[in-house]
Parts: C-alpha cells; sequence; structure tokens
C-alpha cells in the first residue's frame, strides 16, 4: 500500500493563496487517480479536486473551479494544490487520497478511494 502525507497548510486572510503537498511513500503515485477532499467540524467530507495520473485529466468542484489546480511532480512522487482566492468557507481540514486501483477515471466520493493522508488544517479567517 502507498502512505500519503500532507503539509502546507496554515492561516491566511481572505484573497490569499496556499500550496498544499501530499507526498507518497511505499509504490509510486503514477498511473492512479488522486484526489484532495475537505472536510469542516460537523460535515460530511467534500470533494475538492481530481487528476487522472494516466492522462492527466482534472476536475474540480464549482466551488473552487478557477480558484484552485490540481498537479503533480512525478520525479518527487508529490501531489499539489494550489489555493488562490481563499475564502472563509474554504476552511477546513484537507485530505490527499489514492484509487487502488490503476487505468480508471477518478470519482467525486470518498468511497472511491483506498488510501487517505493524515490531513492538513487551511483556515481562511480576516
Amino acid at each position: 500500500q502507498v502512505h500519503l502525507v500532507e503539509s502546507g497548510g496554515g492561516s491566511v486572510q481572505p484573497g490569499g493563496t496556499l500550496r498544499l503537498s501530499c507526498e507518497g511513500t511505499g509504490r509510486t503515485l503514477s498511473g492512479y487517480a488522486m484526489a484532495w477532499f475537505r472536510q469542516a467540524p460537523g460535515k460530511e467530507r467534500e470533494f475538492v479536486a481530481a487528476i487522472n495520473w494516466d492522462d492527466g485529466r482534472t476536475h474540480y468542484a464549482d466551488s473552487v473551479k478557477g480558484r484552485f489546480t490540481i498537479s503533480r511532480d512525478n520525479v518527487k512522487n508529490t501531489l499539489y494544490l494550489q489555493m488562490v482566492d481563499l475564502k472563509p468557507e474554504d476552511t477546513a481540514s484537507y485530505y490527499c487520497a489514492s484509487d487502488g486501483i490503476s487505468g480508471t477515471a477518478p470519482q467525486a466520493v470518498p468511497e472511491g478511494y483506498d488510501y487517505w493522508g493524515q490531513g492538513t488544517q487551511v483556515t481562511v479567517s480576516s
């Protein structure tokens, strides 16, 4: 299995920028669909963005489209989430996830992923 570790969270003002990282160990992340989810206290885990590592296709939740960008660095075996124009409603713990089956399109539900990181906190406030 793969072990995922997120980093890069923090506190910013509305309109600020953060870049989250998710480093994989144990196996390569190449060829597997990966995604970012987020969860605020008392709320369901919410889909944010996904990328198919075979063809590079990306998918975004409507709430973050145009502000967030998901990408990868195959040399570093790392997934990224670049976040700009952050809003208070973006406040949550952010988790990266990897599918366990290669060559399939990513899903927008947590049940579509087999491996998860521990999360990194993002707080947006004035």
